[in-house]
């Protein structure tokens, strides 16, 4: 039975006893387990190897001639090096940019707010060559080079047609090429990335 004067004592500063010492040793282990089980699906989402090594491109241009274009691959994507004529940077400098669909440069070398004249589309003082990220803007396809209504890319897959310094002049794409990051490391080597 139970006795009137017998008190219960309850106290907040028990002593941790070994149940509790089991609920966290085997919370411990489970969160260990979890991670080990995370890490590798975690970790097959970085870029492999072959993505970093490709973070930058050294190009050697030496044996690009006037009025030729090379492609090369930088970060999965094709880039286009052309060392244009003086007729087409004469061509591409005639164009008023308020007749162009998209008036920014979209040239990662320069301030976003750049418009699209034909010098931000290249690098001061080698205004001949453009470099350019060979990707159509309205849905991702591969423009043909010296082709379409300006003599620049022309898209077949939608009816884009981009001048001789890859601005959208005519159809649904809905910007200029991109110009990657890119740098002269010397005279007849460019660096993108």
């Amino acid at each position: 039975m139970f006795r009137e004067d017998a008190t219960l004592e309850h106290t907040d500063t028990a002593e941790p006893t070994r149940r509790d010492f089991l609920y966290i040793a085997t919370g411990a282990v489970g969160a260990v387990g979890v991670g080990a089980l995370a890490w590798p699906f975690i970790h097959q989402m970085n870029p492999d190897a072959s993505a970093l090594a490709l973070a930058s491109v050294e190009v050697d241009v030496s044996a690009v001639e006037v009025g030729q274009s090379i492609t090369v691959t930088w970060r999965g994507k094709p880039v286009f090096i052309r060392q244009r004529t003086e007729k087409e940077i004469a061509e591409a400098n005639a164009v008023p940019i308020s007749d162009l669909p998209d008036q920014f440069a979209r040239n990662a070398n320069l301030e976003d707010g750049a418009d699209a004249s034909d010098v931000n589309r290249s690098s001061t003082g080698k205004e001949a060559w453009l470099v350019m990220v060979g990707i159509c803007t309205h849905l991702g396809c591969v423009p043909l080079g010296e082709a379409g209504d300006f003599g620049g890319w022309f898209c077949p897959c939608h009816g884009s047609h981009y001048d001789t310094a890859g601005r959208i002049r005519k159809g649904p794409a809905p910007e200029n090429m991109l110009v990657p990051p890119y740098q002269f490391a010397e005279n007849d080597t460019i660096v993108v990335g």
